[in-house]
């Protein structure tokens, strides 16, 4: 269990994320080491609509990412559908779960014993590790999206581990409204610098070729469990429609944009000239760019500062005024001057400048 002052930070950070003119997935690994410090987990989910109302998943420890295909398998989502109410295997069904917090135990629509021998136990759960979790819908924001759903957080242990208590589902209940606005995907700017880019080519069928090392992983950053690798065929649905469209008549070089958790991609299609004669093969270009808000809290997070000095550094990186960030952080702007001087002699800088330089992160406004 946290100590006290544990808690409190981890709350207050929480809380400091949802003040933040930034929102959307890209900040789920901000929330992520937070409430492991609020409810002990060995690892974590978090189900969110996607493009074209597909559910985008961001899993917290590689074996478990690893068990995401299979989840989507229809003989796995039926049997899933057997064994749980309130099953989540598309966008909508996030605003159809019951409001608050779940354990597995409440979600559960048979005996324990009958889940043990379920394939969805047995193809997703047993190899993943999981045991027990806990489930949390986030809804909308007030208005936001009408009831929305902005995402489904699970926290699992393993085979073991304590079973989640009272205080945990409590603990959740009291957090959701912070975590629904700083999840909510309206408020984090997609600019920012090109990180990454690659180059896959494949047939104008959707047969991959070759694909550069850099391409493989983007591509499975941006279709997450919809990636199969670069050896094996077809490619997904989304890339084969955006192959397609170059056959068609006049039209521009096909492009798509796509953000989850790890950033926003841009895919673009072009033909080649392959030695088989032209038109033979096609080039899918991609890019990966990270909001710099993203990038910011994720440098701020390894300085070490107490919350309330995060949230001072974060609106400083980002060329508030004084006035605005008394505003912002509820204080006077002579606190926040004293504040500021506190922050600068703990990093070792004296400027705004200096600031952006010691967290490595450009200029981000």
């Amino acid at each position: 269990m946290p100590t006290h002052h544990q808690a409190t930070n981890a709350i207050a950070h929480l809380r400091h994320l949802a003040r933040l003119d930034a929102s959307g997935p890209e900040l789920i690994a901000s929330v992520l080491a937070s409430l492991h410090a609020l409810i002990g987990f060995d690892s974590s989910g978090y189900f969110y609509p996607g493009a074209g109302g597909e559910l985008d998943v961001h899993m917290e420890h590689p074996a478990v990412q690893a068990a995401v295909p299979d989840h989507f398998d229809p003989r796995i989502l039926a049997s899933e559908a057997r064994v749980f109410h309130n099953v989540l295997q598309h966008g909508d069904d996030i605003a159809r779960h019951p409001r608050g917090p779940q354990s597995l135990a409440q979600m559960l629509r048979v005996p324990a014993a009958e889940l043990l021998r379920s394939d969805y136990y047995n193809v997703v759960m047993r190899p993943a590790g999981v045991a027990d979790w806990l489930s949390l819908p986030l809804r909308a924001p007030q208005g936001q999206g009408m009831g929305q759903g902005v995402g489904m957080l699970f926290l699992f242990r393993p085979p073991g581990a304590r079973p989640f208590a009272d205080e945990d589902l409590a603990m959740l209940a009291r957090l959701q409204a912070w975590l629904a606005r700083t999840l909510w995907p309206g408020g984090v700017n997609a600019g920012g610098e090109v990180l990454r880019e690659g180059v896959l080519v494949a047939t104008p069928l959707g047969q991959p070729l070759w694909a550069s090392p850099e391409a493989e992983a983007l591509m499975a950053q941006a279709l997450g469990w919809r990636w199969r690798g670069a050896g094996r065929a077809p490619l997904p649905h989304a890339l084969q429609l955006l192959i397609q469209r170059l056959r068609l008549p006049g039209a521009p070089a096909p492009e798509m944009a796509l953000r989850n958790a790890h950033g926003a991609f841009h895919l673009r299609a072009a033909p080649l000239a392959a030695a088989t004669g032209p038109g033979e093969a096609v080039a899918l270009h991609i890019t990966q760019r990270v909001a710099p808000a993203a990038r910011l809290l994720e440098a701020l997070g390894r300085t070490g500062l107490p919350p309330r000095q995060r949230e001072l550094a974060y609106w400083l990186a980002r060329g508030l005024p004084e006035s605005r960030i008394a505003g912002c952080m509820g204080i006077s702007a002579n606190t926040v001057v004293y504040h500021r001087r506190q922050l600068y002699a703990a990093l070792g800088v004296a400027s705004r400048a200096e600031l952006l330089e010691c967290l490595a992160v450009g200029d981000i406004v």
